[in-house]
């Protein structure tokens, strides 16, 4: 038997046995510093406030789907603002202003809330911030009449949208 004196780093497999835990640590470094970097945040913390309201909501829905109303929206100014068209009520019946929510399905940190003027039959209003990629959840709502409408929209792949009252 030949006998090697070599000292143990000059030999390949205690190498190849702290390769394996050697990675992992890392990827648990890479894992921390992603986690760290990318909060997304509660998208919405407060459930109990949020069930209480869910029949003032469906009271709101069902108003405006007794009204018959429909809302056409559009971004404008590259992107800057947004334009609502309402229709179903009398023009002597519209509102000064309305309130748009743009709201992210999982990120609460870039949701919205933009008050819309009325200016002739059409409302506009500035963006905060120019929406993100995906599908959002677009809420128009009348505090002093009392009503609610709700609907999706890829702001991405589609210029406009046109969001109907509908009683859930």
């Amino acid at each position: 038997m030949t006998q090697n004196n070599a000292p143990w780093y000059k030999h390949r497999w205690p190498w190849i046995l702290m390769a394996g835990p050697a990675i992992v640590i890392v990827a648990g470094f890479v894992t921390a510093w992603l986690a760290i970097v990318s909060n997304d945040g509660l998208v919405d913390d407060n459930y109990y406030k949020v069930g209480l309201s869910v029949n003032q909501e469906l009271k709101q829905r069902q108003l405006a789907a007794e009204l018959n109303l429909k809302a056409s929206l559009a971004l404008i100014d590259n992107g800057q603002g947004v334009s609502l068209t309402l229709s179903g009520l009398p023009k002597e019946a519209l509102p000064d202003s309305l309130q748009l929510r743009l709201v992210h399905p999982t990120r609460k940190g870039e949701d919205q809330t933009i008050n819309l003027v009325r200016q002739g039959s059409v409302y506009q209003g500035v963006l905060a911030t120019k929406p993100g990629t995906g599908r959002w959840r677009v809420v128009i709502e009348d505090h002093l009449a009392g009503w609610r409408m709700d609907g999706a929209w890829d702001i991405q792949s589609q210029a406009g949208v046109t969001v109907f009252a509908r009683p859930q």
